[in-house]
């Protein structure tokens, strides 16, 4: 099997060939048990199961800890099930480093929190980028990235600091997004 590596954790790939929506239904609950190790009750969180679990659809999970939205998503496997097997996967290892202490509370709210309006962020962040509304390739993000920092650098005769920093935002953005 192929080892996928996302957002620092290294961990075998799942591909679901069979019980998608049981599938689906298991990686929630694995979600839902892994957060709760923090003290996260069920009622604050929100993990929308897809009706047709195979179908190619982005997963993610939303849950409220210490006063701070927290979410994350995926969406680069073929199968909503198995963005699910990821976001779970993922989750898990972040809650096993806070827990053994490895990662200190901090560090785990600002890898996950984010704002209600992060879908219309990322979609203006790609835009000003100059890449597809639905770009998920991270190489291309960062040549446009590039380009445009280099064209904007406020050492450069053609520099512009506030678009800059508008450039420097918009792929902190997607950045964080994609890792």
């Amino acid at each position: 099997m192929a080892i996928l590596k996302v957002k620092g954790h290294e961990f075998e790939e799942f591909v679901a060939r069979d019980s998608f929506t049981r599938r689906a239904v298991q990686f929630k609950n694995a979600i839902l048990i892994s957060l709760r190790k923090l003290g996260i009750p069920e009622n604050q969180t929100d993990i929308i199961l897809e009706n047709a679990a195979f179908k190619k659809a982005s997963a993610s999970a939303l849950w409220f800890f210490n006063g701070h939205r927290m979410f994350y998503s995926y969406s680069n496997a073929d199968k909503y099930v198995d963005n699910l097997y990821v976001v779970s996967k993922v989750i898990e290892n972040e809650v096993s480093l806070v827990i053994t202490d490895q990662k200190p509370v901090e560090e785990f709210v600002y890898a996950f929190s984010e704002d209600k309006d992060v879908s219309e962020q990322r979609l203006k962040a790609r835009e000003l980028l100059g890449v597809d509304a639905s770009s998920k390739d991270l190489d291309e993000i960062n040549k446009k990235y590039k380009e445009l920092a280099k064209k904007h650098h406020p050492d450069t005769p053609t520099g512009d600091l506030d678009r800059f920093k508008e450039v420097n935002q918009a792929h902190k953005v997607l950045k964080r997004e994609l890792e």
